[in-house]
């Protein structure tokens, strides 16, 4: 089980085996080590005593009434919680895994009942089959989360295969929207180890991060699986929204050409009627909001990750959402998160 040592460049999270997890209190899956001057969110982050807090043990993001604080400074009255599979799926041992995060799924739940109006937590599952996904599914319903986070691998089973039929069933059964966060293309760490090619190539992989989940939205729909399930919800985590309308697009037309077998509706309904994105800065995305859907998108800062708007949220929202109607401003940035996972703020 992963536990925390002290070393001599800080108190790290490690395995039993010597695995490092990084940085206890470090920013991001990762526990990156905070340097000044290197990202320029992160030192925004660290002007608000967030990193020096994590330094001395005070771990903000992971006690209630200080999370609250950090997001009232933000101007953030409900909060969805993602999880910890970036760390998770380092551990290298599948059922130390799926033990972790069954406990993190627990310590999540007592978590957001301390305040229910502002917390929503969407609970992990890391490896297993298809029908122990299902049963932690069940579980996290019961645990009172208000989501599911399927975690994905480049080597994990497609999408649209049938044997994910249990996991689906599941999630409509309980209410319970299952989510899938990006975690980009598969790397090619080859580059990583030398200083010249390491920061074009990793430039080059946080490009594209996002846009790979274009095979996770056609899976899905192509799968069958929200024609098997009408109240069956699909939430695409972190990917933005400026792809989707060719992805839409490029889905429809080859249904019309040679898929009608696949499944009985054009993709793009299924998109409109049982699937979200969530996004942070997308101007792209916003420009064609008629063609992704104004009742399809929700936004999010990302907090505490070193990529994330906080605590400039409401700086980054006047600057993309000016001259839209307030109407689909409050869907984006409020009402479409609270319908969805039940929030009455």
């Amino acid at each position: 089980m992963p536990r925390v040592v002290e070393r001599k460049n800080g108190r790290i999270w490690e395995t039993a085996e010597g695995v490092s997890l990084g940085l206890a209190g470090g920013m991001g899956s990762g526990g990156r080590r905070y340097q000044p001057g290197q990202i320029h969110r992160s030192d925004r982050m660290a002007e608000q005593g967030l990193y020096a807090d994590q330094d001395r043990g005070v771990m903000r993001p992971a006690i209630p009434e200080l999370r609250i604080k950090d997001q009232d400074l933000d101007g953030v009255c409900g909060e969805v919680l993602y999880g910890i599979l970036g760390a998770a799926n380092k551990l290298g041992d599948p059922e130390v895994t799926k033990c972790v995060v069954r406990i993190y799924n627990e310590w999540l739940s007592n978590f957001c009942k301390t305040a229910p109006n502002r917390f929503a937590g969407v609970g992990c599952i890391a490896g297993g089959t298809p029908e122990e996904s299902a049963a932690e599914i069940r579980r996290i319903a019961s645990l009172g989360l208000k989501g599911a986070e399927l975690g994905l691998s480049h080597d994990m089973l497609p999408l649209w295969h049938s044997d994910w039929e249990p996991v689906w069933k599941a999630a409509a059964e309980t209410g319970i929207p299952v989510h899938l966060h990006t975690i980009g293309p598969k790397l090619d760490e080859r580059w990583y180890s030398d200083p010249k090619t390491r920061r074009p190539w990793f430039a080059t992989h946080m490009t594209g991060f996002q846009i790979v989940m274009l095979s996770v939205l056609a899976g899905v729909i192509f799968g069958g699986a929200l024609e098997r399930h009408r109240n069956l919800k699909v939430v695409i985590g972190e990917a933005g929204i400026g792809w989707i309308p060719y992805v839409l697009e490029r889905m429809d037309y080859e249904w019309e050409d040679q898929f009608k077998d696949v499944v009985p509706r054009k993709p793009s309904e299924y998109w409109y009627g049982q699937m979200y994105a969530t996004f942070q800065i997308d101007r792209t995305g916003l420009e064609n909001i008629g063609r992704v859907g104004e009742d399809n998108i929700m936004w999010g800062n990302d907090f505490p990750h070193p990529d994330g708007i906080w605590p400039d949220s409401r700086a980054s929202l006047d600057e993309q959402l000016a001259g839209m109607d307030e109407r689909i401003v409050r869907k984006i940035t409020h009402d479409n998160a609270a319908k969805l996972y039940g929030f009455t703020v």
